[in-house]
């Protein structure tokens, strides 16, 4: 373990230490016009590609970017770049011709621009004169810039900006102001744009020589601009199909964590595990949640030991964001990802505020609180702070099963991170992870220190979690498109747990880093990103008296090229290759494309391969409440984990998506359908006996073919209502029998209407229907404890009440469950608890009736 220390001191101070003395950063803020989601991606990609821009943020409710500025920035030039894309910026009125080519969700001016008292014309010239350059060829346009001197002459402008609106292609001035492109529609137009001047467009209707003068328009004074921005967007300019879920989303309900996070969000379910722990997992693609890879920050998160807690530990108002892609996705940030990936982005010390504050109770005795804030210590660094208090001491039993409905207990988390940036192109980021958790359950009367495990039934779980990350960024200030970035992270993870007379106590060390390098070829409609990863993850398990040691180190590399050289065409393919200690040599390859026949229309088609190693008993620990016997069929455990195989899946999806105007208001519409087809898979067999769980590798097929339909429509000004259907085929070999995947419901109905009455006051409610689902053969209990082939189908409805006062204090109240729908008996054999029938993990529907909660929140 020193050694561990020893190499993690050496990295942080080669990180860190070697900063050189440098230059202050400023901070520069402009106001930009913009509506939704593609606005944000629109308008910080032209930020970016300003020089002197080191990094830009698009705030759409305060209708301001954000840049951090080197010393070569010019503010004229960030303004000219933001009007040629079509966005109004800082005073000055982008061109109508940008601003009509823009997507229609994008327009957003269509509520009416509102002007001072007095109207100004925008003074747009573009003279011509006597060319005095040869004849081009027939589709060459060939031409030169001036600008008008003080004295009323005429100068070449050297390094002017000539670009055409659709095709997108360009070029510069040269030494004289020349330039030459091609045309190469019937008409278009183009635009050129200079530091100190906004961007002039000329319609060109045929090739020809062209002289063209350009001049500093008169600006507004003042523009204000109606907009309304989605809580969760879609872009349709990337190759990944990724849904952006914005904070303004997690307000739609209580959201105490992350798995609690999802109950808007159609394409993950989230269900508990067993009976009696509490703990709650998520699914997609109709898989567990740890096939999917959840990240924070682009960075591992929740795996290993932490599978399903993990999610407990990232309160959901810590959380600024979250992106959610299903199927095949990048390569930079690993390889484990089966069924899609989903970064999660906390808030930071750049957030716009300075502190915010949530507290939360329930009915059942649950209350939380939880704090952000920030600070800048100086123009460099800044450093921000998260808390988080949960409690849970009232004993209840409503159903009367003597066990208590929820458990007892506390947890606590904290984070504090800094960011440092400076002029000469080159950032860090650093941050530290406290967390610690105590849960009680089981039996009414059961103490973990008073009682006698084998007399009264209970499980108690502590956990203590270290986690620590770094950040170095260096970006080129004579060539922004190339960066070089470091990432990594350690985890100390340490859980004691017993259910009642088992046993389960495991620890895990782990280390990860990840160099990205990123450039161009030629231009920036080809861009590529290289670097190599490294993983090393140390497991220490005890299952009652057998010990699971394990130690997996991964060295890869990976590239990755995108193109978008096309508005219509983006292609993303990537490929890693790893070197795993146990399972050796093995490739990653995806590939991302989008195809866009017009701006409403997007279809996408993506494929790839995942790998990962399985942690069977954390991912499966809602088992050890019950008295299943865990059996694994593997072969020599001191070769591979647990003496299994890695699982491994394809993944192939394609989606639709189309937006159609009716009657001023859009309605999205988005089909996605992805199959999983596994290679190897651990398969959790419940049905060879109601005594026992096996674990061993796939012997036969195992695939999950999911399909989703999803639409979102604003219905009024203040109503917007989204309908999803979802249904997952998922079949794999239980023995020789290929059979659906047991206690997950195939069949799901989604709606969620939203509602903002005016004055602060807003409703959510969301309501879903899952179909029936099959339960594991339970013939071996006795008579009284054998259920059912299938579970009934039953609806979840929750519903939440939000009075806001000037964005700053908000009320909120709410039920889940509200139709109080409860699984019966889900504990099997309640009254002997050490008995064989006793089982707590058949869970296929809500466990608990109808709970109301409430809650404030506070933002400075």
């Amino acid at each position: 373990m020193n050694t561990y220390i020893n190499y993690f001191l050496i990295i942080l101070c080669g990180l860190f230490v070697s900063t050189d003395q440098l230059s202050a950063q400023n901070m520069v803020k402009i106001p930009v016009s913009g509506s939704c989601g593609m606005c944000k991606t629109r308008i910080e990609t032209a930020a970016k590609n300003v020089t002197g821009v080191s990094e830009a943020t698009y705030d759409i409710d305060h209708q301001s970017l954000t840049v951090k500025t080197k010393p070569s920035f010019v503010r004229q030039k960030l303004v000219d770049a933001l009007l040629a894309v079509g966005h109004d910026a800082d005073g000055q009125i982008a061109p109508e011709e940008a601003y009509g080519s823009l997507h229609e969700c994008c327009f957003y001016r269509e509520n009416g621009i509102e002007e001072t008292e007095h109207d100004h014309d925008h003074d747009h010239s573009a003279h011509s004169k006597t060319p005095t350059v040869a004849k081009p060829a027939s589709n060459k346009l060939i031409g030169t810039v001036y600008e008008r001197s003080d004295k009323g002459e005429l100068l070449p402008l050297i390094g002017a900006s000539v670009n055409w609106l659709h095709d997108k292609t360009g070029t510069v001035t040269d030494y004289d102001g020349k330039f030459e492109t091609t045309l190469r529609k019937s008409k278009d137009y183009l635009i050129i744009s200079y530091v100190g001047y906004s961007p002039d467009t000329v319609l060109i209707e045929k090739a020809g020589n062209i002289s063209i003068t350009i001049s500093t328009p008169n600006v507004l004074n003042e523009v204000t601009v109606t907009h309304k921005r989605k809580s969760t967007e879609i872009s349709y300019l990337e190759p990944v199909k990724v849904y952006q879920i914005s904070s303004k989303e997690l307000l739609k309900a209580a959201c105490c964590n992350l798995a609690e996070s999802f109950d808007t969000t159609p394409a993950i379910d989230a269900v508990s595990t067993d009976a009696v722990t509490g703990i709650r997992k998520i699914e997609m693609l109709g898989l567990a949640g740890p096939y999917i890879q959840l990240t924070t920050e682009n960075m591992p998160a929740v795996r290993g030991l932490a599978a399903l807690h993990g999610l407990t530990f990232i309160p959901g108002p810590w959380v600024e964001s979250m992106q959610l892609n299903m199927g095949a996705g990048s390569v930079v940030n690993g390889f484990e990802s089966l069924t899609g990936q989903i970064n999660v982005e906390l808030r930071k010390p750049t957030h716009r505020d300075q502190l915010f504050m949530n507290a939360y109770g329930n009915q059942s005795g649950r209350y939380e609180m939880n704090t952000f804030s920030r600070q800048s210590v100086n123009e460099e660094w800044s450093t921000a702070s998260l808390l988080h208090a949960s409690m849970r001491n009232l004993r209840t039993d409503d159903n009367g099963d003597g066990f208590l409905d929820s458990p007892l207990g506390k947890q606590f988390g904290f984070i504090n991170r800094w960011n440092f940036s400076n002029s000469s192109g080159k950032e860090a980021v650093v941050g530290i992870k406290m967390t610690y958790m105590d849960n009680i359950s089981g039996q009414n009367e059961f103490d973990p220190v008073k009682s006698l495990r084998d007399q009264t039934w209970g499980a108690d779980m502590t956990i203590q979690r270290a986690e620590l990350w770094a950040k170095r960024g260096f970006v080129s200030l004579d060539a922004p498109y190339k960066s070089l970035g470091l990432q990594f992270s350690g985890t100390y993870h340490d859980q004691k747990s017993q259910f009642g007379v088992r046993r389960y106590d495991a620890t895990q060390k782990s280390l990860y880093f990840n160099l990205i390098y990123q450039t161009i070829i030629d231009n920036t409609d080809h861009q590529i990103r290289t670097g190599s990863s490294f993983q090393y993850d140390n497991y220490d398990e005890l299952v009652e008296t057998t010990v699971f040691k394990r130690n997996e180190w991964v060295p890869g590399v990976f590239g990755e090229y995108t193109y978008k050289g096309s508005e219509k065409v983006t292609v993303l393919i990537g490929a890693r290759a790893d070197y795993h200690n146990n399972f050796g040599l093995f490739f990653t390859p995806r590939a991302n494309i989008r195809f866009a026949p017009n701006e409403t229309t997007v279809f996408r088609i993506a494929a790839g391969r995942g790998q990962r190693t399985a942690s069977i008993f954390a991912e499966n620990i809602g088992f050890f409440a019950s008295n299943r016997a865990m059996i694994i069929e593997g072969n020599d455990a001191t070769k591979t984990p647990y003496g299994l195989d890695a699982e491994v899946a394809w993944n192939v999806g394609v989606s639709a998506t189309k937006e159609i105007s009716i009657a001023d208001r859009s309605l999205v519409i988005a089909a996605d359908f992805n199959r999983i087809q596994f290679e190897n898979q651990i398969v959790v067999d419940l049905d060879r006996s109601a005594r026992s769980v096996v674990f061993y590798n796939l012997q036969g097929k195992s695939y999950s073919n999911s399909l989703q339909l999803q639409a979102d429509m604003d219905v009024t000004d203040w109503m917007n209502l989204r309908i999803a259907y979802r249904y997952n085929d998922v079949q794999t070999t239980y023995g020789e029998a290929l059979l659906q995947k047991p206690l997950s419901s195939p069949h799901r109905a989604f709606a969620n209407l939203g509602i903002n009455a005016g004055k602060g006051w807003m409703l959510d409610y969301t309501v879903n229907w899952l179909s029936k689902t099959r339960i594991p053969n339970t013939q071996d209990n006795d008579p009284a404890f054998q259920l059912s082939d299938a579970s009934k189908p039953f609806y979840l409805s929750n519903v939440q009440i939000t009075k806001s006062w000037n964005h700053k204090f908000d009320l909120y109240v709410g039920g889940e469950n509200i139709f109080n729908f409860k699984q019966d008996n889900p504990i099997l054999s309640a009254d002997a608890p050490f008995g064989s029938n006793f089982d707590s993990s058949l869970i296929w529907g809500p466990i608990m009736g109808v709970n109301i909660y409430a809650g404030l929140r506070f933002t400075l």
